[in-house]
C-alpha cells in the first residue's frame, strides 16, 4: 500500500500538480526515491560484490553489507563521510554491473549517486553554488573555444540555440549531442551524417544551452540542477517529438536516471548506438569502400546495448576485422574513471600494449572523452587511434577530418597557436584565452604520459586473439 501511494506521488509530481518549479519537483521526486530504497533495500550487497572499482579503491569489501548500511546511513540523512560506504560512493565509476545484481527492486547507480549528493549537500549553500557555477563556466568556456576553432558559425549555431517550440511537422526524433563532444565536433558531424544516411528525420540539441545538470547535481546544488536539467527536457518535449537520442554517455545517465524521474517526459530515451544498429540494414548498403583492416575497440560498460550496438555496427562493414584484446570492462567513459586515476592509467597501458601485441591497425573507441584521452598516444603507438565513426565514414566514402588529434599530437602549445590562429580571429576569439583553453582541456587532458613506454611496462600476454565476426 506505502508503495503504491508513493508511485502516485511521483506521478503527481512529475504531472506537476503538486508543483510546477523543475527544480522542487525534482528535490522532491529525490527525495521520494530515496526513502523507496531506504524501503526495499535489504542490504544482501550483491551491488558491492559485483563493483569493479572497489577493489582498485582500495576500499575493504570483507565486510559488503557493512558497506551497505554506511550508504542507507547517509541516505538517512546521518553517517560518516570518512566510512567505507561513502568511500565506495565516491568511487562509483558508473559500470552499471550493479544494476542487474539487486533483486530489491533498487537502482543501486542511483543510490551511489544520491549517497554523493547528500555528502555534498552537507556544505553551505553558497560553496556549493560558486562550486557548481565555476564547473559550468569552465566547461562552457572549452567548449565554445574548441568548437569554434573546429567548426563555422553558421553551423555551429544551428545546433546550440535554442529550439521554437512546436516544431511542425515534428522530427521523428531529437538528436542530443550533450556538450563536450562539441569538443571533438568531427564524431558529432559523423553521427547525423549516419542518421541522415538512414533517413531519420531529427533536430539536434547541443551545446551548454541544453546541459543536463550533471555539474551541479555533483557541487550538490540540488536546486540548479533540478532546474536546468528540467529544463532541457521541456526543451526536448516540446519539439513533439517520439524519441530522444543521446550521444553523451553521462547527458544518457543524468537524464534518464536522476532528471527524467522527476518529469512527466512526452518521449522515449534512447542512446544513438544502438538505435543506429537497430537499423543496420538501412545503413549497409551506404558501406561501398571495404576496410581491409584489423582493429580492437575500447569498452566501457555504462550504458546497455552501446558497446554491442558498436560491435554489429563495425561488423557490417566489409572488410574489417575485430579482434577481442580481452581487457577490463569498467565505467562508462574514460572520464567516469577519474575517481581511480592510478588503475584508470594502468588500464590505458594495458590496453595500448595489448592493441600493438595484436598487430591492430586502429585502436577503435567510441565515446568523445576516451577520444581526448586516448589519441594523442598514436603519435607512440604502431597503429592509429580513431572513433569507430570515423571507420563508419571512411566505409560510406566521408571524411570529417580530426583537428583535436592533430593538435593534441603536436604536444607543443606555441605550434597549436600557430596552427590554430587564423580560426581563432575569424571566430573573435582571444588568443590567451585559447591558449588557457588548449593547455587545461587537451594538453593537460592526458592521464596516461605519451611516453609511457619509456618506463616500466605492463607485459601483454601471448595470448590467441579472438575475432569477433557479425
Amino acid at each position: 500500500m506505502e508503495a503504491d501511494c508513493r508511485q502516485q506521488e511521483f506521478q503527481r509530481l512529475a504531472k506537476g500538480d503538486v508543483m510546477t518549479d523543475h527544480a522542487d519537483a525534482f528535490i522532491a521526486t529525490i527525495d521520494l526515491r530515496v526513502r523507496d530504497i531506504l524501503d526495499r533495500c535489504t542490504r544482501c550487497a550483491k551491488c558491492v560484490e559485483v563493483c569493479p572499482t572497489a577493489a582498485p579503491a582500495g576500499i575493504d569489501t570483507s565486510e559488503p553489507s557493512a558497506i551497505v548500511g554506511d550508504v542507507l546511513d547517509i541516505l538517512r540523512g546521518g553517517g560518516d563521510p570518512s566510512s567505507r560506504g561513502a568511500r565506495w560512493a565516491k568511487a562509483c565509476t558508473g559500470s552499471g554491473q550493479c544494476l542487474t545484481a539487486c533483486d530489491d527492486g533498487v537502482n543501486p547507480r542511483f543510490m551511489l549517486a544520491a549517497t554523493r549528493l547528500r555528502l555534498n549537500e552537507r556544505r553551505q549553500p553558497g560553496e556549493r553554488r560558486t562550486t557548481g557555477q565555476a564547473g559550468f563556466r569552465q566547461m562552457s568556456s572549452a567548449v565554445k573555444v574548441l568548437s569554434r576553432l573546429q567548426l563555422p558559425a553558421d553551423l555551429l549555431a544551428g545546433f546550440t540555440r535554442p529550439a521554437p517550440a512546436g516544431l511542425d511537422p515534428a522530427p521523428d526524433i531529437v538528436m542530443y549531442l550533450g556538450c563536450n563532444v562539441l569538443k571533438t565536433p568531427h564524431i558529432a558531424l559523423l553521427c547525423l551524417e549516419v542518421l541522415d544516411r538512414i533517413g531519420a528525420r531529427y533536430k539536434v540539441f547541443a551545446g551548454p544551452v541544453y546541459c543536463c545538470g550533471v555539474i551541479q547535481y555533483r557541487a550538490g546544488d540540488t536546486k540548479t540542477s533540478g532546474r536546468i536539467g528540467g529544463s532541457t527536457v521541456a526543451g526536448f518535449a516540446g519539439t513533439g517529438a517520439p524519441r530522444v537520442l543521446t550521444w553523451c554517455p553521462t547527458c544518457n545517465i543524468q537524464l534518464g536516471e536522476i532528471v527524467m524521474p522527476s518529469t512527466d517526459a512526452s518521449f522515449d530515451l534512447q542512446h544513438v548506438v544502438p538505435y543506429i544498429a537497430e537499423r543496420i540494414e538501412l545503413l549497409r548498403p551506404h558501406f561501398i569502400h571495404p576496410i581491409n583492416k584489423r582493429i580492437a575497440l575500447h569498452e566501457h560498460p555504462g550504458v546497455a546495448g552501446v558497446t554491442e550496438g558498436t560491435v554489429k555496427i563495425l561488423t557490417a562493414i566489409p572488410g574489417l576485422e575485430l579482434v577481442d584484446l580481452e581487457q577490463p570492462r569498467v565505467g562508462y567513459m574514460c572520464n567516469s574513471l577519474a575517481p581511480v586515476p592510478a588503475y584508470k592509467r594502468e588500464l590505458h597501458a594495458r590496453e595500448l600494449v595489448a592493441a600493438a601485441a595484436a598487430g591492430v591497425d586502429y585502436l577503435v573507441g567510441i565515446y568523445h572523452a576516451c577520444h581526448r584521452e586516448l589519441c594523442a598516444h598514436e603519435a607512440t603507438s604502431p597503429f592509429k587511434v580513431v572513433n569507430f565513426l570515423e571507420l563508419v565514414g571512411e566505409a560510406m566514402g566521408v571524411e570529417k577530418p580530426d583537428l583535436f588529434k592533430q593538435w593534441k599530437m603536436m604536444q607543443d602549445i606555441d605550434r597549436i597557436l600557430a596552427e590554430v590562429a587564423p580560426q581563432a580571429a575569424a571566430a573573435n576569439l582571444d588568443l590567451e584565452s585559447v591558449r588557457e583553453v588548449l593547455l587545461a582541456n587537451m594538453l593537460g587532458e592526458q592521464p596516461l604520459p605519451i611516453d609511457f613506454r619509456a618506463h616500466k611496462l605492463p607485459e601483454a600476454e601471448a595470448a590467441p586473439v579472438r575475432v569477433i565476426s557479425e
